[in-house]
């Protein structure tokens, strides 16, 4: 039972939802505000277990998923890994560079910063309005020493500005990377440009369900390896298994799944009103014994695709549901992404499979150009041979799309089921959460025309395979 709705109305007396609110249940924050302005409100003690707060996050083949976090794990687990792995103290000036309606900016906008008392930058809107200076104006204006954000938007800024922060006097002691893998080409572009060469990068690996980060490097303790993300952070403890249940090695440099052996405090408890999903989802997969109470017998099944090195270290592949197979070959979207984006002209990159009579599927390569540039064939035949020679001719994409943008969600993220649609003619799902939703008809319109134009004629898809494309990409 829900006894009482706060909404929060950015401009008091303005209310543009929808829903309509209920009498007696929903309140504006405002408002209540209002009466306790200048009153000293003791806080209500909570048992450690109690539930904290819902996050949903995407399912690929289902409704979304109401992660449930507890009051004391999930508090503890994001103050610790705010304090040890990007070295906050209540004497720094904390940016996270995120949308706080995301579980990083619950972590690391909110909880974690203010759990250490620390000084915590919130900023709403597009990263780089009205112009690419904005961040760093903001940085430099403010004394931001650490700076936390996603590689999609550390490409983002490159692509506009890649020679802005030169001009602003600003120094981070510390940067941090979340959300997904990011290339080496990226990382570098980060380091130099943006951390002045002086930063310390801590590259990281977690998720909506996991609370706070999973896989990081200690900051000037550990090395630094652009693309990778680093060993498992204090007490945890990861392994990777391939499909055949056996323990992937590391130096091996083989792919598989990672999973977590151990539980951890920032674990989310379940899924909001959904426990048997919740077991079905992350942990029967590896589950050793099904009537065991041992917590051992229960890895945690993170699915995400994954490479130890010998030295310990992780590079995540991207979701087990984004590998595209082709003529049997497994290949990571981010892996054909990171290809592409060592083509000095691409911005972004997004890598989406194609139904193909003769491998079963082959890579589509969707790009979008730094500003300045124009289409042209010879970007495209550079985007395929980066492709060929850091992966392989199997790997050699179908198509390279020359795009004006991508379509994305209003934290940036590319929706790859979306071109992934538009690439096999089939529905492009629902496309009302995007940011940019005008952008899919022009995509739509350059893609299937002239891929009938050049006799690329589709064929009707096995539900089977409407079902792959649709949950393509859900996971990111």
């Amino acid at each position: 039972e829900v006894d009482k709705v706060l909404v929060w109305r950015r401009h008091p007396g303005q209310y543009a939802s929808e829903s309509p609110m209920v009498e007696g249940r929903d309140f504006f924050v405002d408002e209540l505000l209002a009466d306790y302005r200048g009153r000293v409100v003791d806080p209500v003690s909570m048992p450690a277990e109690a539930p904290l707060f819902l996050m949903y996050t995407s399912g690929t083949t289902a409704r979304p998923k109401g992660c449930q976090h507890s009051t004391g794990g999930y508090l503890s687990y994001v103050a610790g890994t705010s304090k040890y792995y990007q070295d906050i103290h209540p004497e720094d000036t904390y940016w996270c560079f995120a949308d706080i309606g995301w579980i990083t900016g619950h972590s690391y906008i909110v909880y974690g910063p203010l759990a250490l008392g620390t000084t915590s930058v919130l900023y709403e809107g597009a990263p780089a309005y009205p112009d690419a200076g904005r961040p760093w104006r903001i940085a430099e204006r403010l004394g931001v020493n650490i700076f936390h954000t996603a590689p999609t938007t550390i490409r983002m800024l490159r692509k506009l500005g890649p020679e802005e922060p030169k001009k602003y006097d600003y120094h981070f002691k510390h940067m941090t990377t979340v959300g997904e893998p990011i290339e080496p080409d990226v990382w570098r572009w980060y380091h130099d440009v943006v951390g002045k060469g002086e930063a310390v990068i801590v590259d990281t690996w977690w998720q909506t369900e996991n609370g706070g980060f999973l896989g990081s490097t200690l900051p000037a303790l550990q090395p630094m390896k652009p693309g990778s993300c680093g060993p498992g952070v204090l007490g945890i403890y990861p392994v990777i298994y391939d499909d055949d249940d056996n323990t992937v090695e590391a130096g091996s440099g083989r792919a598989g799944n990672i999973c977590i052996r151990n539980p951890w405090p920032g674990i989310f408890q379940t899924i909001w009103k959904q426990p048997d999903r919740f077991v079905e989802i992350y942990y029967e997969r590896y589950c050793r014994n099904k009537d065991s109470k041992d917590w051992r017998d229960w890895p945690y099944l993170a699915g995400d695709g994954a490479v130890q090195a010998a030295d310990g270290y992780f590079r995540i592949l991207g979701r087990i549901d984004d590998v595209i197979n082709v003529a049997g070959h497994r290949l990571g979207t981010k892996e054909l992404e990171s290809a592409s984006m060592t083509v000095e002209e691409i911005g972004e990159a997004a890598a989406v499979p194609v139904m193909d009579e003769i491998r079963g599927r082959a890579v589509e390569m969707y790009v979008s150009l730094r500003p300045g540039l124009a289409p042209s064939k010879e970007i495209e035949e550079k985007v395929t041979k980066a492709i060929e020679t850091k992966i392989g001719k199997i790997a050699r994409p179908k198509n390279v799309w020359i795009v004006a943008d991508m379509p994305k969600t209003r934290s940036g993220k590319i929706m790859r089921r979306v071109i992934a649609g538009i690439s096999n003619f089939a529905d492009v799902g629902d496309t009302t959460t995007l940011s940019n939703p005008e952008i899919v008809e022009d995509i739509r319109h350059h893609v299937q025309s002239e891929k009938l134009a050049r006799g690329e004629v589709p064929r009707e898809l096995s539900p089977q395979e409407t079902e792959e494309i649709k949950a393509f990409g859900h996971a990111e």
